[in-house]
């Protein structure tokens, strides 16, 4: 295929990413780049596309791939950039002090709060919230697997609004 011919077929067919990558991105400057990137590495691998293969496809697949490959970039580096005269990287991870007074307190006023759920509630709740899965907690329980899920499910609404009072 001539390179005219790709560049013809890319130009009727590129109108269609827009709405993708702002779907993608949720943020038309965003969307904007994404659709400029998948553009430039259409043609820059314009030697990869198979004549007779759907073009649509071929530009969604790089445009998710592009997508999904700066959301992990953006994830792993999670860095800050700071835009003060200083103008330097904080690490997002770096560690904080927490007040752990008021954490004690709160996870004080949470387990109280199990505690006072019903004992029919709490057994599931506590196994489950231990790591147990639903079957397992069914059998330790001899109950039915509905009736552990509803029964957690009713603790986490109990838990919910009683912990909202605090």
């Amino acid at each position: 295929m001539q390179t005219f011919e790709f560049n013809q077929m890319l130009e009727k067919n590129a109108e269609f990413l827009k709405p993708f990558a702002i779907t993608l991105t949720r943020d038309m400057e965003a969307a904007k780049d994404l659709f400029q990137e998948t553009l430039y590495k259409a043609l820059a691998n314009r030697e990869k596309y198979n004549m007779g293969t759907n073009i649509k496809a071929w530009l969604y697949t790089i445009m998710r791939n592009i997508f999904i490959n700066n959301y992990r970039r953006r994830n792993k580096q999670n860095t800050i950039f700071d835009s003060s005269s200083t103008e330097f990287l904080l690490n997002h991870n770096q560690a904080v002090t927490t007040n752990t007074a008021i954490s004690n307190i709160n996870t004080r006023e949470i387990q109280k709060a199990v505690h006072n759920l019903p004992e029919i509630f709490r057994t599931p709740f506590i196994l489950y919230f231990e790591g147990y899965k639903y079957n397992e907690i069914s059998g330790m329980l001899r109950e039915p697997l509905g009736t552990i899920k509803s029964r957690i499910h009713f603790a986490r609404k109990l838990l919910k609004t009683e912990i909202e009072r605090f």
